[in-house]
C-alpha cells in the first residue's frame, strides 16, 4: 500500500497522482488529498488504484448523501462539494480545448448550475429479477458492472419518483412476465396543475389480462402514466389510450413542446431553460436572418430562434423527431418562421449544407459523437456559430477544425452542470468570424 498526493481530477472524476514514475488514477480521491492507495491494475504507463485511507482530506470533500453511492454507477462525484464539481468541469472543458484542440476561449462564461438534487426528469433504469437478492431490482447499473444496483431510493430524481422505487419493484415482481421486463424509462412533463410522470416498461413478452389490470391499478393509485414498449421505439403505446401527451415549456420564449416519452429531451428540464436562454443570447438572432439549428430534435432551440423573428431551419436525422418539431412549430404559431429538414448530419458535405440556402448563423447540438463532418462543411458566409456540447473531447476536436481550418475564433466557452454529481460535462461555446 502506497501513499500519494492527488494533484488533479481526470474526466472520469478519478484523482491523478504520480507513483513509481507513472501516472496513477485513483478512485475516490480528490485534489489536494494525501491518500493511501491500493493498485487494482498495473499498466506499462499508468496505474489504476482505489483509495484505502484518507490521510489528509480536501476541504471540498463532503459526505455523500445517497446510501447507494459507491455501489450504484449513476453518480461518481457525491463526495465532492457541488460548487467544486462545477469548477472541476470548467477545468475539464478548458483542458480538452487546449490539449486536444489547441484552442483557448477569448472569454470564459460564468458556469450555469441549478438544483443539485431531484433534477432528473428523464432516467433509464434497468430491471432484473434476482431471486437471491429478494426479487426484482429496479435501478442504475452498479459501478463498472452490468449488475443492477439494489436501490430503494434515488436522490437525483424528484423525491416522489425516488419514493416510488420500492413500489415499482413490487409491481414488476407481481407480474407474470417479471423475467421479461429488462428496462423502465422515466419521462416527466408539465401538466396544468403539476408535473406529469410517465413510465415506459420495456416488455419482451406481452402482459396477460391479469398483468394489464395490475398495471392499470398501479397507474391509477400512484397517478402515473404507464406505457408499454414491446419492440423498438415506434412500438411504444400508452396503457390508457386516452393518455394526453407530455409537454414542456420555455417561458422566456413563450413556446411549449409536445414530446413522446422516449423522444430525446434534456434530462434536466430546469437547467435546459437557462441553457437555451444563454445559447440564444450568444447566437443573437435578428429578424429576417436565416439561421440553421443542426441536430434540432423536437425544436428545443429552433422555436426560440424563430420566436426572435429569424427564419429558422431545423435539421435532424430522425424523421419522427422532425415531424414532432413541425407539429410543435404549428402549435406555437411559428410554422411560417420555422421549417424542418431530415438529413444525416454525420454525412454532411459542403453541398448538402449549401442546399439549405444562405445562412447568417447556426447552432449545433450534436450527440456525444460530435459534428466533425458538419464542422468541415459549414459555409464561409457563416459569421456566428453556437455549439452546445455534451462531450468536451469531441467538442475540442471539432473546435480545432473550426479555428485552425475554417477561420473561426473561439470567442467564449462555459459549462452547464446538467448532471450534478456525475462527470458529465455539458458546455456552450461561441465561435465567430470577422
Amino acid at each position: 500500500m502506497d501513499t500519494v498526493l492527488i494533484t488533479a481530477l481526470d474526466q472520469e472524476g478519478r484523482g491523478v497522482a504520480r507513483r513509481d514514475g507513472k501516472v496513477a488514477f485513483v478512485e475516490g480521491a480528490l485534489v489536494g488529498e494525501r491518500v493511501a492507495i491500493e493498485a487494482t491494475r498495473e499498466k506499462s504507463s499508468y496505474t489504476l488504484a482505489r483509495t484505502v485511507a484518507i490521510e489528509r482530506a480536501s476541504a471540498a470533500r463532503v459526505a455523500p448523501a445517497c446510501p447507494h453511492f459507491g455501489t450504484c454507477g449513476g453518480c461518481s462525484l457525491q463526495h465532492l462539494d457541488p460548487a467544486a464539481q462545477v469548477a472541476m468541469k470548467q477545468r475539464v472543458l478548458e483542458d480538452a480545448l487546449w490539449h486536444i484542440g489547441r484552442v483557448r476561449a477569448g472569454e470564459l462564461l460564468a458556469p450555469i448550475h441549478g438544483m443539485p438534487w431531484g433534477y432528473r426528469h428523464r432516467a433509464r433504469f434497468s430491471v432484473r429479477h434476482v431471486p437471491r437478492k429478494g426479487g426484482v431490482l429496479v435501478g442504475f447499473h452498479e459501478r463498472k458492472s452490468s449488475f443492477v444496483a439494489d436501490m430503494t431510493s434515488c436522490l437525483v430524481v424528484p423525491p416522489r419518483i425516488s419514493a416510488l422505487l420500492p413500489a415499482l419493484r413490487a409491481l414488476i415482481e407481481s407480474l407474470s412476465i417479471r423475467d421479461r421486463v429488462p428496462q423502465l424509462e422515466l419521462a416527466i412533463g408539465e401538466g396544468a396543475v403539476g408535473p406529469v410522470d410517465a413510465l415506459v416498461l420495456r416488455v419482451l413478452t406481452a402482459p396477460d389480462e391479469t398483468d394489464l389490470h395490475t398495471l392499470s391499478d398501479f397507474a391509477s393509485s400512484h397517478v402515473v402514466r404507464l406505457y408499454l414498449q414491446p419492440g423498438g421505439i415506434d412500438s411504444v403505446r400508452p396503457l390508457d389510450a386516452d393518455s394526453p401527451e407530455l409537454t414542456y415549456s420555455l417561458p422566456d420564449f413563450n413556446v411549449r413542446f409536445a414530446f413522446g416519452p422516449t423522444d430525446f429531451t434534456q434530462v434536466n428540464a430546469t437547467l435546459n431553460r437557462v441553457l437555451v436562454r444563454r445559447a440564444i443570447a450568444l447566437l443573437d438572432p435578428a429578424p429576417g436572418e436565416r439561421i440553421a439549428d443542426f441536430f434540432c430534435g423536437v425544436g428545443n432551440f429552433t422555436l426560440p430562434i424563430a420566436r426572435r423573428g429569424a427564419e429558422a431551419i431545423g435539421v435532424e436525422g430522425s424523421p419522427a423527431l422532425v415531424e414532432r418539431a413541425r407539429e410543435n412549430a404549428g402549435r406555437n404559431g411559428l410554422a411560417s418562421q420555422a421549417r424542418f429538414v431530415v438529413a444525416n448530419l454525420f454525412d454532411a458535405t459542403a453541398e448538402s449544407v449549401a442546399a439549405l440556402g444562405p445562412l447568417a448563423s447556426a447552432l449545433l447540438d450534436p450527440p456525444r459523437e460530435g459534428a466533425i463532418a458538419l464542422a468541415k462543411s459549414l459555409p464561409d458566409s457563416l459569421r456566428r456559430l453556437v455549439y452546445v456540447s455534451c462531450n468536451p473531447a469531441t467538442l475540442a476536436r471539432d473546435a480545432a477544425v473550426l479555428v485552425h481550418q475554417r477561420g473561426f475564433a473561439l470567442s467564449a466557452a462555459g459549462v452547464a452542470n446538467m448532471f450534478p454529481h456525475t462527470t458529465h460535462v455539458e458546455s456552450v461555446v461561441l465561435f465567430t468570424r470577422q
